[in-house]
This record gives C-alpha cells, structure tokens and sequence, in this order.
C-alpha cells in the first residue's frame, strides 16, 4: 500500500508566525528568534518557510537570528537548552519540539500555552483538558496559571495597558519563587495537592 499526503506552506501564514515570533522576542531579554525547519529535505516547502523567515528577520535588527534543521534543534533542546529564546517553526515540528521542551523543564504540567490569531486569542495549558486526573488533586496548575499569564501579556499589549502587562509578570514572579522554594507538586518531585500549591501562589500576590 502507498500513502501520499500533501503539506501545505504559505508565503503569507508564514510572514504571519514569523512576525509574531520577532515580536513576542523583541520583548524578552535575550532577544533572539530560532527559525527550526527542514529545508534540506523538504526543499520546497521548509525552504519557503525558511526564506520568509530570513526576510522578515531584516525588518527586526535588533533581534538576533539564526536557523537549525529540526533533527539538530530536538537534540539542542537537552544539550543546551539555554541557547534559545524563541523558536519559530511549522506546526508538526512545533508540536514536538514543545512537549519536548515542556519536558525538560518539568513536564507538561509547566508548560502553558496559546492560540492567537488576528484578533481573538485562546489561552490554555498545553496537556489539555486531562481528564483522567479530575479531581484527584495531582494535577500540576502551573501551565493554567502560566497560560493565564500569557492572556494577561497578549491583552496588556493588544489594548496597550502596561498594568495588564505587570499583573502578569508579578504572577510568573511568583510562580518562579514558589518554587525555587521547592514548593512543587508530584510531578515535579514535591509533595502539594493542586489546591496547596494553588493557595500558595495566591497568598504570596
């Protein structure tokens, strides 16, 4: 048997992301974009992806730019995940490389995430719904809290109100405090339930 399926790259939703990406890097530290593809194998498609990208990075000089083909990009992320900043990529490879980087800073549980469009944008935790741990009190909050923060981020800058902006810092602040306190929950090695971990990030804002 033979299966072909066709993939689907556009000059237009790619400008897209990668304006986006440059964006969102132009407001963190570090200040750099990583462009992951593979345009070595998949010439057509991962070029133009890659070439767009390329172009839209001459209209953000102070961003530093640099692109690594997936298969590289999946091993640096264990190596040496400091070296990057913001990853922009296509969707398949996207949804590997972030359960592979949630995983290396804790698990799925620590990752939020977002789907933004023009105008409207959905803010939830990358694991999902999970279902299978309802009401159990295991379930790790951080990524809904994060995601929160990031709703917080994205309407701060899309109505231009820097106090939306700062309530969202102050929350991530203190996520990142509890624990660096190591107050975690199972899955991260420590001993809180949802609700403990949860009633600590609130009575430290």
């Amino acid at each position: 048997d033979i299966a072909v399926a066709m993939r689907i790259i556009s000059e237009k939703a790619s400008k897209r992301i990668a304006n986006h990406a440059f964006t969102i890097a132009s407001q963190r530290k570090m200040k750099k974009v990583t462009c992951v593809h593979k345009s070595n194998v998949m010439k057509k498609t991962d070029g133009l992806f890659a070439r767009t990208c390329s172009k839209v990075a001459n209209d953000f000089p102070d961003i530093k730019f640099e692109e690594m083909y997936v298969d590289a990009c999946s091993m640096n992320l264990i190596r040496q995940p400091q070296l990057f900043d913001v990853i922009v990529t296509t969707n398949l490879f996207g949804d590997i490389l972030s359960d592979e980087s949630a995983q290396v800073v804790g698990g799925l549980g620590m990752a939020p995430a977002a789907n933004i469009g023009d105008n409207f944008g959905l803010f939830e935790p990358v694991h999902g719904a999970a279902f299978d741990i309802a009401g159990k009190q295991i379930a790790n909050p951080t990524s809904f809290i994060l995601s929160i923060k990031m709703m917080l981020e994205w309407l701060g800058n899309k109505h231009n109100d820097q106090k939306c902006i700062d309530v969202g810092q102050k929350l991530e602040d203190v996520v990142y405090d509890v624990v660096k306190n190591n107050i975690k929950t199972k899955d991260t090695g420590g001993d809180k339930t949802t609700m403990d971990f949860t009633k600590e990030i609130i009575s430290r804002l």
